[in-house]
């Protein structure tokens, strides 16, 4: 079954709400996520963006930003990288209610773009069902864009997204044991 075209009241037939995944194991997705939301911005677009991965205690300039502009709203919902976990239990159940507030936010058509960052984790970890994010994201009603980043997306998302883009490592400070930096990496 295709997606229904969703194209926007008074918009032009080539205005058609996206489903965009952006993964790879290269640095970038989340950049690209955040550059497309700038300009759905830019639009007037209404903006939600959801982090999976990042907790509350991590300032990233990216929601800085998102705060100076206003009109975005922001939602971290996990506890951190999983290697610094200490209950990844409680990551998961982070990571399964923080899933059911965006199908919230998707059935009541609160956003024009969604930007669900890091979220290719949680499928791929077994944590938020596979079947029902393709499910909800290909049955979305009215004009939601929606972009998903991390790495690993799973092949059923693939299958079913407008515009896939895979971003690969050629080469990253991080080999030459250059630590991550701020403004550069957050």
């Amino acid at each position: 079954m295709s997606a229904p075209e969703r194209v926007a009241p008074g918009e032009k037939r080539r205005d058609r709400a996206l489903l965009i995944v952006i993964t790879g194991g290269g640095k970038g997705k989340s950049t690209s996520a955040f550059g497309t939301m700038l300009r759905g911005w830019a639009r007037g677009y209404r903006i939600g963006v959801f982090q999976f991965v990042k907790s509350g205690k991590w300032k990233v300039g990216e929601h800085r930003a998102a705060r100076e502009l206003g009109g975005i709203d922001w939602e971290k919902m996990g506890d951190g990288w999983t290697w610094t976990s200490r209950d990844l239990e409680q990551s998961a159940d982070l990571a399964r209610e923080g899933w059911e507030e965006v199908k919230r936010r998707i059935s009541a058509e609160a956003y024009d773009l969604l930007l669900l960052d890091e979220f290719t984790y949680p499928m791929s970890f077994g944590w938020v069902d596979v079947d029902d994010v393709v499910r909800t994201l290909r049955d979305r009603p009215g004009f939601q864009h929606v972009i998903l980043t991390g790495r690993d997306a799973p092949q059923a998302l693939i299958d079913v997204a407008d515009l896939v883009s895979e971003v690969r490592k050629v080469k990253h400070p991080f080999d030459e044991g250059i630590r991550g930096q701020q403004g550069i990496e957050w």
